[in-house]
Protein backbone atom coordinates (compact mmCIF):
# COMPACT_ATOMS: atom_id res chain seq x y z
CA UNK A 1 0.00 0.00 0.00
CA UNK A 2 3.10 1.98 0.85
CA UNK A 3 4.41 2.10 -2.41
CA UNK A 4 1.00 2.58 -4.17
CA UNK A 5 1.03 5.89 -2.23
CA UNK A 6 4.38 7.05 -3.28
CA UNK A 7 3.79 6.11 -6.85
CA UNK A 8 0.46 8.03 -6.40
CA UNK A 9 2.30 11.32 -5.35
CA UNK A 10 4.91 11.18 -7.58
CA UNK A 11 2.33 10.94 -10.43
CA UNK A 12 0.29 14.30 -9.18
CA UNK A 13 3.80 16.05 -8.44
CA UNK A 14 4.90 14.96 -12.64
CA UNK A 15 1.34 16.29 -13.60
CA UNK A 16 1.20 19.29 -11.89
CA UNK A 17 4.36 20.74 -12.57
CA UNK A 18 4.39 19.62 -16.21
CA UNK A 19 4.02 23.12 -18.14
CA UNK A 20 2.20 23.57 -21.43
CA UNK A 21 4.05 23.29 -24.91
CA UNK A 22 3.34 25.85 -27.54
CA UNK A 23 0.63 27.84 -25.28
CA UNK A 24 -1.20 30.23 -27.88
CA UNK A 25 -3.01 33.57 -26.53
CA UNK A 26 -4.89 36.06 -28.82
CA UNK A 27 -4.83 39.71 -28.28
CA UNK A 28 -7.31 41.81 -27.55
CA UNK A 29 -7.04 43.13 -31.47
CA UNK A 30 -6.60 39.43 -32.65
CA UNK A 31 -3.10 38.78 -33.06
CA UNK A 32 -1.99 35.42 -32.00
CA UNK A 33 1.27 34.79 -30.21
CA UNK A 34 2.92 31.06 -28.83
CA UNK A 35 4.31 32.08 -25.03
CA UNK A 36 6.25 30.22 -22.72
CA UNK A 37 8.34 26.72 -23.86
CA UNK A 38 7.61 25.92 -27.14
CA UNK A 39 9.22 23.14 -29.26
CA UNK A 40 9.77 23.07 -33.01
CA UNK A 41 5.95 22.07 -33.35
CA UNK A 42 5.25 25.01 -32.52
CA UNK A 43 6.57 26.67 -35.39
CA UNK A 44 4.76 24.09 -37.66
CA UNK A 45 1.17 25.75 -37.02
CA UNK A 46 -0.58 28.84 -38.43
CA UNK A 47 0.50 31.93 -38.16
CA UNK A 48 3.65 30.72 -37.69
CA UNK A 49 4.46 28.29 -40.21
CA UNK A 50 4.94 30.44 -43.27
CA UNK A 51 7.90 32.85 -41.67
CA UNK A 52 9.32 29.94 -40.07
CA UNK A 53 9.39 27.70 -43.20
CA UNK A 54 10.34 30.88 -45.38
CA UNK A 55 13.24 31.66 -43.23
CA UNK A 56 14.83 28.23 -42.90
CA UNK A 57 14.20 27.76 -47.12
CA UNK A 58 15.48 31.08 -47.58
CA UNK A 59 18.66 30.73 -45.98
CA UNK A 60 21.68 28.81 -46.85
CA UNK A 61 23.90 27.54 -43.59
CA UNK A 62 27.74 28.26 -44.24
CA UNK A 63 28.68 24.49 -44.05
CA UNK A 64 32.35 25.16 -43.89
CA UNK A 65 32.29 27.12 -40.36
CA UNK A 66 29.65 24.87 -39.14
CA UNK A 67 32.00 22.10 -39.29
CA UNK A 68 34.87 24.10 -36.95
CA UNK A 69 32.42 24.04 -34.36
CA UNK A 70 29.94 21.39 -34.46
CA UNK A 71 31.76 18.90 -32.40
CA UNK A 72 32.26 21.71 -29.91
CA UNK A 73 28.65 22.90 -29.52
CA UNK A 74 27.08 19.13 -28.49
CA UNK A 75 28.37 19.65 -25.31
CA UNK A 76 25.78 22.99 -24.80
CA UNK A 77 22.85 23.90 -23.07
CA UNK A 78 20.89 26.43 -25.66
CA UNK A 79 18.03 28.79 -24.24
CA UNK A 80 16.63 30.39 -27.44
CA UNK A 81 14.44 33.42 -26.38
CA UNK A 82 12.32 35.00 -29.09
CA UNK A 83 9.22 36.88 -29.90
CA UNK A 84 6.96 35.14 -32.40
CA UNK A 85 5.33 38.88 -33.17
CA UNK A 86 8.63 40.15 -33.25
CA UNK A 87 10.53 41.27 -36.83
CA UNK A 88 14.08 39.98 -35.11
CA UNK A 89 12.74 36.74 -34.46
CA UNK A 90 11.07 35.86 -37.27
CA UNK A 91 14.58 36.51 -39.24
CA UNK A 92 17.41 34.71 -36.90
CA UNK A 93 15.13 32.00 -35.35
CA UNK A 94 14.73 29.83 -38.06
CA UNK A 95 18.37 30.33 -39.15
CA UNK A 96 19.53 29.35 -35.94
CA UNK A 97 17.22 25.86 -36.07
CA UNK A 98 18.66 25.63 -39.44
CA UNK A 99 21.88 25.80 -38.55
CA UNK A 100 21.45 23.66 -35.05
CA UNK A 101 20.09 20.83 -37.79
CA UNK A 102 22.97 21.53 -39.99
CA UNK A 103 25.38 20.40 -36.60
CA UNK A 104 23.59 17.72 -35.71
CA UNK A 105 22.78 19.16 -32.70
CA UNK A 106 21.13 17.24 -30.35
CA UNK A 107 17.54 19.29 -29.99
CA UNK A 108 16.91 17.72 -26.17
CA UNK A 109 19.49 20.58 -25.46
CA UNK A 110 17.40 23.09 -26.89
CA UNK A 111 15.25 25.58 -24.48
CA UNK A 112 13.16 27.35 -26.57
CA UNK A 113 10.74 30.23 -25.09
CA UNK A 114 8.56 32.61 -26.22
CA UNK A 115 7.87 36.20 -24.84
CA UNK A 116 5.24 37.76 -24.40
CA UNK A 117 4.99 41.86 -25.54
CA UNK A 118 1.55 42.80 -24.16
CA UNK A 119 1.30 46.00 -21.85
CA UNK A 120 2.43 44.25 -18.26
CA UNK A 121 3.56 41.45 -19.60
CA UNK A 122 6.58 42.82 -21.97
CA UNK A 123 9.32 40.06 -22.66
CA UNK A 124 7.74 37.80 -20.00
CA UNK A 125 6.82 34.19 -20.15
CA UNK A 126 3.86 32.89 -17.90
CA UNK A 127 6.31 30.85 -16.16
CA UNK A 128 9.55 33.27 -15.87
CA UNK A 129 11.84 31.17 -17.42
CA UNK A 130 13.76 34.81 -18.60
CA UNK A 131 13.59 36.02 -14.82
CA UNK A 132 17.67 36.60 -13.76
CA UNK A 133 18.83 36.49 -17.29
CA UNK A 134 18.51 40.20 -18.30
CA UNK A 135 16.96 39.63 -21.53
CA UNK A 136 16.72 43.16 -23.09
CA UNK A 137 16.17 42.33 -26.47
CA UNK A 138 14.65 39.25 -28.99
CA UNK A 139 15.82 37.15 -30.25
CA UNK A 140 18.51 36.03 -27.44
CA UNK A 141 20.45 33.19 -27.76
CA UNK A 142 22.16 31.75 -24.80
CA UNK A 143 25.00 28.81 -24.75
CA UNK A 144 25.55 27.63 -21.50
CA UNK A 145 28.15 24.95 -20.77
CA UNK A 146 28.17 22.89 -17.50
CA UNK A 147 25.18 24.85 -16.50
CA UNK A 148 26.28 28.49 -16.81
CA UNK A 149 26.71 31.12 -19.32
CA UNK A 150 29.20 31.33 -21.51
CA UNK A 151 28.24 33.79 -23.95
CA UNK A 152 24.86 34.42 -26.00
CA UNK A 153 23.86 36.64 -29.10
CA UNK A 154 21.41 39.38 -28.78
CA UNK A 155 18.64 40.48 -31.34
CA UNK A 156 21.21 39.89 -34.62
CA UNK A 157 24.53 38.52 -35.29
CA UNK A 158 27.47 40.78 -35.46
CA UNK A 159 29.05 39.21 -38.62
CA UNK A 160 26.92 36.01 -39.13
CA UNK A 161 24.62 33.31 -36.97
CA UNK A 162 27.65 30.77 -38.19
CA UNK A 163 30.82 33.42 -37.39
CA UNK A 164 29.31 34.80 -34.64
CA UNK A 165 28.29 30.86 -32.60
CA UNK A 166 31.92 30.01 -34.05
CA UNK A 167 33.56 32.73 -32.17
CA UNK A 168 31.67 31.91 -29.02
CA UNK A 169 32.04 27.82 -28.79
CA UNK A 170 35.98 28.27 -29.96
CA UNK A 171 36.52 30.88 -27.42
CA UNK A 172 37.09 33.71 -28.86
CA UNK A 173 36.54 37.08 -27.92
CA UNK A 174 32.89 38.02 -28.57
CA UNK A 175 31.16 40.94 -26.94
CA UNK A 176 27.23 40.64 -28.19
CA UNK A 177 24.89 43.84 -29.36
CA UNK A 178 23.60 45.31 -25.94
CA UNK A 179 26.69 43.63 -23.62
CA UNK A 180 25.65 44.08 -20.42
Amino acid sequence: MKNVFTALLMLCIVATSAQEINTEIITEDGRQMLVGQINLEGFQTEPYRNWFQNGQNNYGVDQTIVELFKEQLQSYHIKLFLGTWCGDSKRESPRFIKILEAADFPMAQLEIVALDYRKGHYKKSPTGEEKGLNIIKVPTIIFFKDGKEVNRIVERPLESLEEDMAQILLKKSYTPNYAY
